[in-house]
């Protein structure tokens, strides 16, 4: 066996709309597609002695054991491997429950997918499961544990905090995307201009100004004292000499800690000697030069959790600590609770290990103890004097018990520092009794709190902290449609979502998305948008390129400036990653046919179908799936969607169009001129071709298509007729707003069209305009792709045959593994079928064919140039006409 490729999926995919991060690894089973499972002695019962967990997948047969049953009777490898794969995920702490293998149609290759969780960690166990698989053939030992432990280490390190799942999770709850922005704890929620963003459990809207204020603990005590809220004594030192004085004006006990550490470190409690108050001291000084002197606060020590300005959750923290069984020591003890699987190290797991460092030393020594000494039966020894979770504490949930007096202090307490999620350090001895007869002082105020104390108490009620954040950040929902009628641009956004419309389709994608954009755009929206030439954010292009995939979609979601998005969606990002986006309002899917097949499974254009349908069936249920109803493929997604269904047409009597628009469905359809919208009995027309430029007076029909396309887009979005109207108008197709796409240059008794036609289908529709465009003579400049079908490319030569008058064959610069006199040979082929005594030349570089053309030009002609490198080509173009120019002015430069 052998990998011969493996990828993450990250969005709604080819495999699965609702489930897209997947695995897809490309196997070959080489001599094994002879050899399913029951062909391979011992095989069944090594795997169940190795994983006998297998046995709770119940595969097809919908029952426990019905995997070993298929293993026994016998299946292929590929399948075995996705069922290892998942379940030592599981193993690992990842529970995975998704997979497939399906057969690419090649001998003994085979698609393998299978669920993650952390990306890293579900590509090991892609390797790992192979490696399995393959020690059990072979009848080899093998170390799955050794396995399980590296995944179990990959997930540890790559997931979110219990603090950021918290918060993340119940942003997923109400339906707002979140997008990691790096491998630690900044997560983004939402998209574009209705984004947020956390760090851990501080927010965007979280005050920077409140954020220095807790990190400054002097500060805050003197302003928290100034509002009348209870703090303890204390005073700002930095030398030992200060020290002394501290010592002499407070008295012991004593707590020492760093002006502005966090986390509990380097703070020591408690303190009653000098010599404990030099220690405290020094290693206070490791962690900040002023160190904060307090009077030690007699009572239990409890966080109060204010979010939003609200007291959500109360907990009482317990320092860590053993408790002796009268033969353990305290080393065995310690290793005894870190055993516990919520334990693990720093703040990922729910409770932290307790290690033996300094601190814990010193109160060792306190005592007269070590780590090898046995504590008696029933013996309590706190091994740290301080009670956060990240030195290996625990907390019980106290929310329902706290007194309403010391409720309404916590909320000041936030107001006064000016924090929206708040952790507040609580001294009291009883926080059920009134703020004066608890004693409780406020010792400390924390940004950024961890919430793991609260959503997993080790004893009491678990609070949903993370949904109460998730409520501050995302407050409520309003209509998101693009009419603005008085709305804020910043009301417009619900739960973090701005609207989306996403286009693919085989052609006409980038017009559409181009048009589509325009008609947005007179709404007043900042719309940022993905076609191949590059991505916009508003008017700025900010990148150039081919930009149809994930990664380009990605820069327009998270741009904060963005209030509509737009993106054209490309079969290969599609198949290499999914989609950018979880869901869209409006999936618009121009027209299916022959192109990009055999490459990546995709054999045939059904297949083609599936791959465009992602977009139509990723369109949230109260949005609109738009599909051409005059293409087979399209039509019938119709019934894959959740969505509702807009349909568009150049047939007005098309009996699918009008089954559709008088079952009350919404349709556009090219009805006397008029670019028409129906449903039920009411029929609005929007615009007459003749006055939409980008119709050419209606000569050009998959420009009209186009053109529907885009109006059920903006219509669906609620942009008023007025404003569609009148941006239909006004988009001109030209170089700078369609580049590639009908661009057309009139000279004096010639004229030159430049499009990005490559595939059969799109040179066909492109023939309907240059049909009836006038000229006597038609000349194609054309190639055929390198990596399509030899059928492609024989096709390419086919139509242009039954097009031009005159064919030149060039050549892109990348051939695409293809060598050029067999592209030329298979085009020559297509033309021949048609016409044997067809004019054809080779001219392999393209702008030199396009020179050519133009400098051999005949009176009346139309130059059809399919271009890969349309800008320069556009610059050749308008270099012969400004020389036109300049001889209708100046003729004596003819002589």
């Amino acid at each position: 066996m052998k990998i011969i490729d493996i990828r993450a999926l990250k969005g709604p995919n080819y495999w699965s709309i609702k489930r897209p991060k997947l695995i897809v690894m490309r196997l070959d089973l080489e001599q094994l597609e002879e050899f399913p499972s029951n062909r391979i002695d011992g095989f069944y019962e090594r795997l169940q002695h190795l994983i006998p967990s297998l046995y709770t997948h119940e595969c097809s047969e919908g029952r426990p054991g019905g995997f070993f049953y298929r293993v026994e009777r016998g299946t292929w490898m590929g399948h075995i491997i996705e069922h290892i794969a998942l379940e030592i995920q599981t193993l690992a702490g990842m529970d995975c429950g998704f997979g497939r293998t399906r057969s690419t149609g090649d001998y003994g290759i085979y698609n393998v997918v299978f669920a993650y969780q952390e990306e890293r960690a579900g590509l090991q166990a892609a390797y790992c499961a192979v490696n399995i698989a393959q020690a059990l053939i072979e009848g080899r030992a093998y170390d799955l544990q050794a396995d399980i432990t590296l995944l179990s280490q990959l997930y540890e390190e790559d997931r979110l905090g219990p603090s950021t799942a918290a918060i993340v999770n119940a942003c997923v709850q109400k339906g707002v995307p979140y997008t990691r922005l790096d491998t630690d704890s900044t997560v983004l929620l939402g998209y574009g201009i209705a984004q947020k963003r956390i760090q851990a459990a501080v927010s965007s809207q979280t005050s920077s100004i409140a954020v220095e204020l807790a990190a400054d603990k002097h500060e805050t005590k003197r302003r928290l004292g100034k509002a009348a809220i209870p703090v303890p004594t204390g005073l700002v030192v930095e030398t030992e000499a200060e020290l002394q004085a501290a010592l002499d004006k407070l008295g012991f006990p004593l707590v020492v800690k760093p002006l502005d550490g966090n986390h509990g470190r380097g703070v020591t409690t408690n303190i009653q000697t000098r010599e404990a108050l030099l220690i405290a001291f020094q290693v206070a000084k490791a962690h900040s030069e002023g160190v904060l002197i307090e009077q030690f606060a007699q009572g239990y020590d409890f966080r109060l959790l204010v979010i939003d300005y609200k007291l959500c959750a109360v907990a009482q923290r317990i320092p860590a600590r053993v408790i002796g069984d009268g033969s353990s020591t305290i080393s065995q003890l310690i290793d005894g609770i870190n055993s516990d699987p919520r334990r693990g190290d720093g703040h990922v797991n729910l409770l932290t290990k307790i290690s033996i460092d300094e601190a814990t030393m010193a109160i060792l020594t306190e005592q007269n103890l070590v780590p090898e000494s046995v504590l008696p039966a029933g013996k309590e020894l706190y091994l740290k004097k301080t009670a956060n979770l990240s030195t290996g504490g625990t907390s019980i949930d106290m929310t329902d018990q706290v007194h309403p007096e010391i409720k309404a202090m916590a909320e000041r307490t936030a107001r006064v520092i000016g924090l929206d999620i708040c952790g507040i350090d609580l001294i009291a001895q009883d926080i059920t009794r009134s703020l004066h007869r608890s004693g409780a002082v406020v010792i400390e105020v924390n940004a950024g709190p961890g919430l793991r104390m609260h959503t997993h108490p080790s004893e009491g009620k678990p609070r949903d902290v993370g949904k109460a954040i998730a409520d501050m950040l995302f407050p409520h929902t309003v209509n998101s449609g693009a009419s603005r009628q008085g709305q804020s641009r910043q009301g417009q956004s619900r739960l973090g979502r701005i609207p989306i419309i996403a286009v693919t389709g085989t052609n006409g994608k980038t017009t559409t998305t181009r048009l589509t954009r325009h008609l947005i755009r007179q709404a007043g929206y900042t719309v940022g948008f993905t076609t191949t030439e590059g991505v916009y954010i508003g008017d700025t292009l900010i990148e150039e390129g081919d930009c149809t995939g994930p990664v380009s979609a990605e820069k327009v979601l998270q741009d904060p400036s963005v209030e509509f998005a737009v993106l054209e969606c490309a079969r290969g990002g599609m198949l290499r990653s999914g989609l950018a986006f979880d869901q869209c309002d409006v999936g618009i899917v121009t027209n299916v046919a022959a192109d990009h097949l055999g490459l990546r499974d995709i054999n045939s254009v059904e297949d083609m179908a599936r791959v465009k349908a992602i977009v139509a069936e990723s369109v949230k249920p109260d949005g609109y799936a738009v599909l051409n109803a005059d293409n087979p493929h399209t039509y019938a997604m119709r019934h894959l969607v959740s969505s509702q269904v807009a349909l568009f047409s150049m047939d007005p009597a098309s009996e699918r169009i009008v089954a559709h628009y008088r079952a009350g469905g919404l349709a556009a359809v090219y009805e006397d001129g008029y670019i028409t919208l129906r449903r039920g009995d009411q029929c609005i027309q929007v615009e007459h071709v003749n006055n939409i430029p980008l119709a050419f007076e209606g000569k050009a029909p998959f420009m009209i298509e186009n053109i529907m396309a885009a109006v059920l887009a903006a219509y669906c979005q609620e942009l008023p007729f007025h404003l569609i109207a009148e941006g239909l108008r006004s988009f001109v197709p030209s170089f700078e707003n369609t580049p590639g796409r009908m661009n057309l240059f009139c000279f004096r008794n010639y004229c030159v069209l430049v499009d990005y036609a490559h595939n059969p289908h799109g040179i066909a529709a492109l023939g309907e305009y240059i049909k009836q465009a006038g000229a006597v003579h038609k000349v194609g400049i054309l190639t055929g792709v390198g990596d399509r079908r030899d059928e492609d490319i024989i096709a390419v030569g086919r139509v242009a045959a039954t097009l031009f008058d005159e064919i030149i064959i060039r050549f892109d610069e990348d051939s695409r593994g293809r060598d050029t006199d067999q592209i030329a040979s298979l085009i020559r082929q297509g033309i021949y079928e048609i016409d044997q005594n067809k004019p054809t030349h080779i001219i392999p570089d393209e702008l030199a064919a396009l020179t050519y053309a133009i400098e051999h030009v005949q009176e009346s002609t139309m130059i059809v140039h399919l271009s890969d490198r349309i800008n320069r080509s556009v610059e050749i173009v308008r270099e012969f006409k400004e020389l036109e120019e300049k001889f209708d002015l100046h003729p004596d430069l003819l002589v």
